[in-house]
């Protein structure tokens, strides 16, 4: 792997938290979009335990390729996967905390807790995942929320308003969340593109029940 973790060590897995006790209100940062649709960004949130979550997900999450059917041709997914259900152990406490710390932030917004997270491992540049929304289920719709705690190399994730418009991204660096709610999901379409080079970088997405 080409992504270098930093120079100190990591921090024990009993250590504090994301943001390392911080608290996620004073630190977040929110993007309104169009149509009721807005995006937080909060930088460097699980802070010392960027590191051995990213050695976590790497060494313990049981990987799968998948394929698909793009048109006439089945093709690889261009990235590796795994979801942990609701109730199934995560595979870094700093996880737990940060479902748990999401869970208590957006309660209000939210109305349910986050149960659920999809694992993506983007081991260089061209992994990617193209154009779309969290659609199945309650997303397409009810407003609802993901949030994506990203570990590894910077990658960028761009969005824009389906039906047209103009785009933006952020770019998502190491420990950093990003939460797209309100009728995101919905009304505007989101993306990580291929780069010419980048090191492995790794995502979990946490989403309420009954939203994929």
């Amino acid at each position: 792997m080409d992504f270098q973790a930093t120079l100190f060590a990591a921090a024990p897995e009993t250590e504090a938290g994301p943001g390392a006790g911080a608290d996620l209100a004073a630190r977040v940062q929110r993007h309104e979009l169009s149509a009721g649709a807005w995006v937080d960004v909060a930088r460097d949130w699980l802070a010392a335990d960027a590191d051995a979550v990213f050695d976590a997900l790497v060494t313990r999450v049981p990987w799968r390729a998948e394929r698909r059917q793009m048109y006439d041709r089945v093709v690889d997914v261009p990235r590796l996967l795994h979801t942990y259900g609701a109730g199934q152990p995560l595979p870094h406490p700093a996880l737990v905390r940060a479902r748990d710390e999401l869970s208590a932030h957006y309660a209000d917004e939210l109305g349910e807790p986050f149960t659920t997270a999809g694992c993506c491992y983007y081991r260089d540049g061209h992994d990617s995942v193209a154009w779309h929304g969290d659609t199945i289920g309650r997303g397409s719709t009810h407003d609802t929320m993901v949030a994506i705690v990203s570990v590894g190399d910077p990658r960028r994730l761009a969005l824009r308003p389906r039906g047209g418009g103009e785009a933006l991204s952020f770019v998502m660096g190491h420990g950093d969340l990003v939460v797209m709610g309100g009728s995101c999901q919905r009304t505007w379409e989101h993306a990580v593109p291929k780069v010419a080079h980048a090191g492995p970088r790794l995502s979990v997405q946490f989403r309420p029940a009954g939203v994929f």
